[in-house]
């Protein structure tokens, strides 16, 4: 299938509901904001990781849509898989702890490798030039941080686990217990042992056994992405049309097979496509993106986002309290408008 030849950009816009979307490990796994605005964050890494579960559920068994970044993954086992490609026969390969290209048309080879099995390394790019070096990919397809329309207020919510992870911390709470002042006398050596098969906790013993801890939820809130895909970028990796409609896909569904407890319940709601009828474009993607815009309901009217009125309004807490509008009039020449969710 020949490669992609048009130039494409996109606005998805997807929501959470009682969850967190994506937390930040160096905050406590709270949910990401902009400290200036409190709008809300989701990486573009994270949305490429949902792409790439989703590429991997449905087309896992193909050999051309294999994923690179797999969770748990040795990636120089699978640089040299791309060398004994390249190289076969050749001994070293298998053993030698560095490999490099031995000149420009093998660095090509490799890389033409990776792009043909891996659909994330042809999509999103890759850089491989560590160890076991296969170079650099520079993707067709860019997606930007997601933002939240309005201002998030995450709340954390305490927890509580029933049971002990290990016996030394069943111990260990036990001998705290028989330290206090008002516990009774009875505190034998046998008490502080951990439970043998077949005994019941007391009811003492149960809420020593509780383990604290946090979650985080965001009540409602509605994220927009932009995304990007360079048709001359498409070109030169092999980028195709069936590669697209799966990107396309996957947008549309990456949420639907990745529920937890903890991301509460995500949906994508709207995917808007600008298709150039050329390679270099007819149209800035900025002014395409304008034309893109959110309005917030509320009492039968819609307001503007940066409406004073919006202070009156109770926060939303559904798709159907925002208003999403493409403005069509006076297009540019060249680019059609596809409006997919």
């Amino acid at each position: 299938m020949p490669a992609v030849s048009n130039r494409y950009e996109c606005v998805l816009f997807f929501e959470v509901k009682n969850g967190n979307p994506n937390g930040d490990p160096d905050l406590g796994n709270q949910p990401r904001l902009d400290p200036e605005t409190s709008h809300g964050l989701v990486t573009d890494v994270c949305l490429k990781r949902k792409t790439r579960n989703y590429v991997s559920l449905f087309h896992g068994d193909d050999p051309r849509f294999g994923i690179y970044l797999r969770d748990g993954a040795i990636l120089n086992r699978t640089h040299r898989d791309a060398y004994r490609a390249v190289r076969p026969g050749e001994a070293a390969v298998a053993t030698a702890a560095r490999l490099s290209p031995r000149d420009d048309d093998e660095a090509a080879a490799l890389r033409r490798f990776m792009c043909d099995h891996f659909f994330d390394v042809r999509t999103f790019g890759a850089v491989m030039g560590f160890g076991v070096n296969c170079g650099q990919v520079l993707g067709p397809v860019q997606l930007c941080f997601a933002e939240s329309v309005e201002p998030i207020l995450p709340q954390e919510i305490t927890i509580t686990r029933m049971a002990a992870t290990v016996e030394p911390e069943e111990r260990s709470r036990k001998a705290q217990r028989a330290k206090r002042p008002n516990h009774g006398q009875n505190t034998t050596l046998n008490s502080l042992m951990p439970l043998q098969e077949g005994e019941v906790a007391s009811d003492d013993e149960r809420i020593e056994n509780r383990t604290m801890g946090r979650k985080y939820r965001v009540p409602y809130a509605l994220y927009r992405v932009h995304g990007y895909i360079s048709a001359k970028q498409a070109e030169c990796i092999g980028f195709d049309e069936s590669d697209l409609e799966l990107l396309w896909t996957a947008l549309e569904r990456m949420f639907d097979h990745d529920h937890s407890a903890a991301r509460g319940e995500m949906a994508s709601r709207r995917l808007i496509v600008f298709r150039h009828d050329s390679a270099l474009g007819n149209a800035s993607p900025a002014s395409l993106f304008q034309r893109v815009t959110v309005r917030r309901r509320g009492k039968g009217v819609s307001y503007d986002l940066a409406a004073s009125e919006l202070d009156t309004l109770p926060p939303a807490r559904r798709f159907e309290d925002y208003e999403i509008d493409l403005d069509l009039t006076n297009m540019p020449a060249g680019v059609e408008t596809i409006v997919r969710l």
